[in-house]
């Protein structure tokens, strides 16, 4: 077991150990070109990619505050960015996004030191899980595919628990199902507002993954780290 307060660690999937704009841009360059993208008006890949971030991000935020449906997120950040381009076509529009959902996944760039870390903490003897915003069968092809499903007992996904972050249900759906307690267990994320937010205001301690170097404004994590590794330096 291990030997200081915590017995549990949850952490967050997407920003945090899998690459997820790594993955989804190269994801999004090959289907530029698959696709065919270049051909109908979309040449610079660059804007392309970063109107579909913009889309992206805004969508999901509406997607967390449950104005959104999970299927409408998936269609509508393809259509918006095809928009940018007056491409106003929805048979290329449903092939983006499918093919988008098939080819993510299976990407496996995950951080620096994600491997070497988890298995520092499983070796230690915490229970190792994950909450996770994402779509359940995506999700877990990204472990799958990307070798860390092995690390962890539970995978607490927002379809499996009905909730998302930052409400407090998922958290204690997370905890219920890990059989841990508040006080022994420590949430691990990018996201302040989504991650750490939603782990304080449950009670429970939190790391504010920050690989950018963002100043923290508003939420005060319980421990900052840069980079991975540093977790080594308290667990």
């Amino acid at each position: 077991m291990p030997s200081g307060k915590y017995r549990h660690l949850f952490f967050d999937l997407d920003h945090t150990l899998w690459d997820f704009d790594a993955n989804a841009r190269a994801t999004l360059e090959q289907l530029h070109l698959d696709l065919r993208l270049p051909d109908k008006g979309i040449r610079d890949f660059d804007r392309f990619y970063e109107c579909y971030v913009a889309h992206n991000d805004k969508l999901w935020a509406r997607y967390r505050q449950g104005h959104i449906k999970q299927d409408e997120l998936r269609i509508k950040r393809m259509w918006l960015t095809l928009l940018d381009f007056q491409v106003a076509d929805e048979e290329l529009c449903e092939e983006l996004a499918n093919q988008f959902l098939q080819l993510m996944p299976t990407r496996t760039r995950i951080f620096p030191d994600t491997i070497e870390v988890l298995t520092y903490l499983q070796e230690k003897g915490y229970g190792l899980h994950l909450i996770t915003n994402g779509f359940e069968d995506i999700q877990h092809m990204k472990l799958r595919v990307s070798g860390l499903d092995k690390f962890f007992r539970h995978v607490v996904t927002s379809e499996g628990s009905n909730s998302l972050k930052p409400q407090p249900e998922i958290f204690h759906y997370a905890l219920d199902k890990a059989g841990a307690t508040v006080a022994e267990s420590l949430m691990i994320g990018d996201a302040l507002d989504v991650d750490v937010a939603g782990a304080l205001n449950v009670g429970m301690d939190a790391v504010h993954v920050n690989y950018n170097g963002k100043p923290q404004v508003d939420v005060k994590p319980t421990y900052t780290i840069t980079a991975l590794r540093q977790l080594e330096e308290f667990l």
